[in-house]
């Protein structure tokens, strides 16, 4: 992809988190799964850390090599006609200019944007917020020297962390959105927080794009909208389904002996016409 192209699909991006309309962004693991979500009219496309990291044969939690990560990236780009936007971990560096060299690495790969989490890998224990807030800073700022407007999604990992009482991480929560947007993050992602109670209180603190995590128990869009939620992303959601359902399909042909569980609405065909259609 060139630069300007790139540049494009990052302040397109960027656009989408006008907080007129909710941005929904499922997570890709591959080339094959964004394919699929370009198909069905998503107006970007995430990537999810987990799913990819499995799909590369390790565990979440910066466990699989950068290289590898970013050639799935590239893959995955290459696949869409859309900004894609790369689940970034802990931004794959031990200081603020290791994740400088990262950013620049996954900037030159294509994305329009990042996640970053305030937690150490493997949702580990959270990280001083300035020590988190430097690191968005080192992004940022290696965005802006790239030329490429990235859109930088802060994570705040408190509720990775919380007690059962949803409120209680709340002020700690604000006091690191503030701090992340001041370092240059664009959006803040509570991950975890799902009650609209607190959702809607974190909102009106910051008064910035919020993301939140989609799952089975979450809020329609439309509450999550009324309750000033700017974009909704699907985590590792879509992947673990997929591995679900090969699971129980694999399984009921291993107890069984028959094949009926292998019967699909989407074949082979389905499939190829992903990458063969006009």
């Amino acid at each position: 992809m060139n630069h300007t192209t790139q540049a494009k699909r990052a302040e397109a991006l960027r656009q989408m988190h006008d907080r007129r309309n909710i941005l929904l962004l499922p997570n890709a693991w591959d080339a094959g799964s964004a394919r699929l979500f370009a198909t069905r009219d998503f107006r970007a496309i995430a990537t999810t850390s987990g799913g990819v990291a499995w799909a590369l044969g390790y565990a979440d939690g910066e466990q699989a090599p950068l290289d590898e990560i970013l050639a799935v990236v590239r893959r995955i780009i290459r696949a869409v006609d859309l900004p894609v936007t790369v689940d970034f971990e802990s931004g794959y560096g031990i200081t603020p200019a290791d994740v400088a060299t990262s950013t620049r690495a996954v900037i030159e790969a294509g994305a329009a944007g990042i996640n970053l989490e305030d937690g150490t890998p493997g949702h580990g224990p959270l990280r001083k917020v300035q020590d988190a807030a430097a690191r968005i800073r080192a992004a940022r700022d290696a965005a802006t020297s790239s030329g490429v407007p990235l859109v930088i999604n802060a994570r705040v990992d408190n509720w990775m962390h919380a007690e059962k009482d949803p409120a209680a991480p709340l002020t700690d929560a604000i006091t690191r959105a503030r701090a992340y947007l001041a370092a240059g993050a664009d959006c803040v992602y509570p991950i975890g927080l799902s009650d609209p109670k607190t959702i809607k209180a974190f909102v009106q603190a910051i008064d910035a794009p919020v993301n939140v995590m989609a799952g089975a128990g979450t809020a329609p869009l439309a509450e999550l909208a009324k309750l000033g939620v700017a974009r909704v992303s699907t985590a590792t959601w879509f992947a673990a389904l997929a591995l679900g359902q090969v699971d129980h399909a694999a399984r009921a042909v291993l107890e069984t002996g028959r094949f009926d569980s292998l019967a699909t609405d989407f074949n082979y065909m389905d499939a190829q016409r992903l990458f063969t259609a006009n």
